[in-house]
């Protein structure tokens, strides 16, 4: 019997591989950091020979370092950041531009145009989405309308686009499969949530020809083989989801009304609502969770842009920390923050704001601040940010959140957890395995072959690390988030 799965863990910062057992315990990592661009300000950019090098290159990496035989893996699962945009030649497989990332705003100026139409009820009531640079469809219409002779090659149906598991599907099997998943569909501004298609009134809007788009598949199905020149042998593609709803699924959150943030380069908050579609009236997004078997399952969503890069910022930029661990220890050296702010709007700020003007500040400097406070600051900022949406999502579900799984890198810091749970008054829970994206992908993939025969036997793998309770004052705790909503509003607008 084969005893792995794999999971391409395509992240916005770095390539991992990451091979799980049947028991979905990692058994074997290997990452690369992916080059970033910033060719102007607002402007993300990463390279797509680059994002498909490097995964390909931590897959062979990851089987070396354990000795793993290639014949050993079942299939091949993807989870990938969202959003972002790849468009390439047919014929050479070559893309005719960078990848545009999801943190990207150089779309800004026309999504403000798409309002001043009238266009916003039309898309959120198509989409589930709201107007955004966030989302695909203004960064395949950018590339269309700026990059030499594309949009020739696009009318007579030379060029493809994908988010970055569709394009690796693409280079996987040699060009023969052009596919990409409901979830990541649901992220374009392109698909119908509702009829569960491409859009014919959206592609309009846009002026993007149907032909770019790929076929739309379940979450969890054999999609194509990998070809055997680049593991060593053909392995199935079993799986393709976006990176958030994989955590969702990677935490069992298979009932209605669990949630789960994942805290990588930004948090990201996602509730599980069944077959109902909710429609936000609080600045969320309705988002499809996944698909399994032609039946959809939808969420709810909040996106806050910035989390791990606020510690990324305190290390790289300001320097008064020399690594990311230790962001804790420097938090724990003072009592609170000295009535200091940090709002890490670094391109804009996301739900429940969605402000792309705003810019980052740090609000309430006295001489008394240093950098402790600062660096304490900055963690509670990822706590307010996630208080904000988690505010907005029980509002939209009517339902109050009792319990939340975190995941991801920065969940491992035990004083934003603590934080969290005090601010927004909830029991958290964090897993022993937090690598919980790239697991949603393996067990989907796995599903998908036969490795588990259901849901109910991933269940059975999932084991708690440690647990978070709050004990703040509840007059604390509402003076504290009023006091940082007054700190928000001098980061709202500003570039504009």
């Amino acid at each position: 019997m084969m005893k792995y799965i794999m999971a391409f863990d395509a992240g916005t910062t770095s390539a991992r591989t990451i091979i799980f057992d049947k028991k979905g315990n990692p058994v074997s990592v290997a990452q690369k950091d992916l080059i970033k661009h910033f060719p102007k300000p607002g402007y993300v950019e990463e390279e797509p020979d680059d994002l498909w090098s490097k995964q390909i290159g931590t897959a062979v990496e990851a089987m070396s370092r354990k000795e793993i035989d290639p014949e050993d893996i079942a299939a091949i699962g993807i989870t990938n950041q969202r959003e972002t945009t790849i468009v390439w030649n047919k014929k050479t497989m070559e893309p005719v531009y960078n990848a545009i990332v999801w943190q990207c705003k150089r779309t800004a100026k026309y999504c403000e145009e798409l309002k001043e139409r009238g266009l916003e009820e039309t898309i959120r009531e198509k989409t589930g989405l709201v107007i955004d640079p966030y989302f695909s469809a203004t960064k395949i219409r950018w590339i269309l309308e700026n990059v030499e002779g594309a949009r020739e090659l696009a009318d007579k149906g030379d060029l493809l686009f994908g988010t970055v598991e569709t394009y690796l599907i693409y280079k996987l099997t040699d060009g023969e499969v052009h596919i990409t998943d409901y979830t990541n569909a649901s992220r374009t501004m392109l698909f119908n949530i509702k009829e569960k298609k491409w859009d014919d009134e959206l592609l309009e809007i846009f002026d993007i020809p149907k032909s770019m788009l790929p076929e739309i598949k379940n979450s969890s199905e054999v999609y194509g083989k990998c070809k055997s020149k680049y593991l060593g042998c053909e392995i199935p593609i079993g799986g393709a989801i976006g990176d958030q709803q994989s955590s969702l699924f990677g935490t069992a959150s298979f009932e209605k009304g669990m949630a789960k943030s994942t805290f990588g380069t930004g948090a990201f908050i996602l509730m599980n609502t069944g077959d109902e579609l909710i429609r936000s009236q609080n600045g969320l997004v309705t988002t499809i969770a996944w698909a399994m078997d032609g039946q959809i399952k939808y969420a709810l969503e909040g996106s806050i842009f910035e989390a791990g890069s606020c510690i990324d910022f305190m290390r790289d930029n300001l320097r008064i920390i020399d690594q990311a661990d230790d962001s804790e220890y420097m938090a724990n050296k003072v009592e609170d923050t000295n009535d200091c702010y940090f709002i890490p709007a670094f391109t804009g700020l996301g739900a429940p704001y969605w402000d792309q003007y705003a810019r980052g500040s740090i609000v309430g400097l006295t001489g008394s601040v240093n950098k402790y406070h600062v660096v304490r600051a900055a963690l509670e900022s990822i706590a307010y940010l996630s208080c904000d949406v988690i505010k907005a999502m029980q509002e939209d579900s009517k339902t109050k959140i009792r319990s939340l799984t975190v995941d991801g890198g920065v969940s491992k810091n035990n004083f934003l957890m603590k934080f969290l749970s005090d601010i927004v008054d909830v029991h958290i829970e964090r897993p022993k395995v937090v690598e919980l994206t790239a697991l949603g992908a393996c067990y989907m993939a796995g599903l998908a072959v036969g490795f588990w025969k259901d849901i109910d036997e991933i269940r059975e793998n999932n084991a708690i690390d440690k647990c978070f309770d709050p004990d703040m004052d509840e007059e604390e705790r509402n003076k504290k988030i009023s006091r940082w909503h007054e700190a928000v509003k001098y980061s709202m607008n500003w570039a504009k």
